[in-house]
């Protein structure tokens, strides 16, 4: 069982694609972000000719609603931001001060976002068997890599993190998180306990350990901090009915601003009293406290 020295929490505000190809609409959300009181605001960056077999191209989303074009490919691309685009997303946010960091799919996304050195770079569920991409994050960057375990066996897992160990880059620079891949995910779905089980394998073998949820609401996040997922990233949207797949497991403003706060309270209660009558009891001892006699 880990005793958790319980660091402040870290908040991703994870903006994704939510920007739906718009810079301005990207630069409002990372504004909302930093209002809200996130540490980060994260997007993605896929090259959709290297992430998608020609078939998958050419194939129309499955969701025709969700479509920003005629196939699912021009739908990737209408979405994508371009690696200079990513520049002044990223000039933006060090001007407001927040954070700047990107999710990661292929080896053409990893060696642009790699340029900007960011403070940490992000692998989605989905590619973090992506070997070669992970060689170039292992290798060829500096910064801590973050790796999410949504529909990711044990094995794979341990796979993951000994790929890692093999430079200690584990160690040192490795993030993994607890995740559910789901578009949103069910409370009982969520399995939290696996954060406790990361701990026993990993605990002593990665840098930290976070929580990627895709749930409703904020009260299973804060659950998340309190048994040890330091980093907690969630999506993040100005408006849940806007049109695209990741808004309607996404947080709005009130969400986000008080998950903030109820986390930054959280870490405020998780101590142990400093004294066996605090102050703030002292007088509530004299006037309550049963005397005999």
């Amino acid at each position: 069982m880990f005793s958790f020295n319980y660091q402040k929490p870290i908040v991703v505000s994870e903006i994704g694609c939510n920007h739906m190809g718009s810079m301005e609409i990207a630069k409002e959300l990372i504004r909302l972000s930093k209002e809200c009181g996130a540490d980060y605001a994260k997007f993605q960056k896929r090259y959709a000719r290297e992430l998608l077999t020609e078939e998958q191209y050419n194939t129309p989303h499955p969701v025709a609603y969700n479509a920003y074009g005629a196939t699912y490919g021009a739908h990737r691309e209408a979405l994508e931001f371009s690696q200079e685009q990513h520049v002044e997303v990223k000039k933006y946010c060090e001007e407001i001060g927040i954070g700047y960091c990107t999710s990661v799919w292929d080896t053409v996304s990893a060696h642009e976002i790699i340029a900007l050195n960011p403070d940490y770079i992000k692998v989605p569920s989905a590619c973090n068997n992506h070997f070669d991409m992970l060689k170039i994050l292992r290798d060829d960057y500096a910064g801590d890599v973050h790796i999410s375990f949504g529909m990711t066996t044990q094995a794979e897992e341990d796979v993951i993190v000994k790929f890692f160990e093999e430079t200690g880059a584990a160690k040192d620079r490795l993030v993994v998180y607890s995740c559910t891949s789901g578009y949103p995910v069910a409370f009982k779905d969520v399995c939290l306990l696996e954060i406790n089980r990361l701990y026993a394998t990993f605990g002593d073998r990665v840098k930290e350990i976070g929580f990627s949820g895709h749930h409703l609401g904020i009260a299973i996040d804060v659950a998340a901090y309190a048994i040890g997922g330091r980093w907690i990233e969630r999506h993040f949207t100005k408006d849940r009915t806007w049109k695209g797949t990741d808004h309607a497991a996404s947080l709005e403003v009130p969400g986000l601003q008080k998950l903030v706060r109820d986390l930054q309270h959280t870490h405020d209660a998780l101590q142990y009293k400093n004294t066996e009558i605090l102050e703030v009891e002292s007088v509530q001892r004299e006037k309550l406290k049963y005397r005999k006699g």
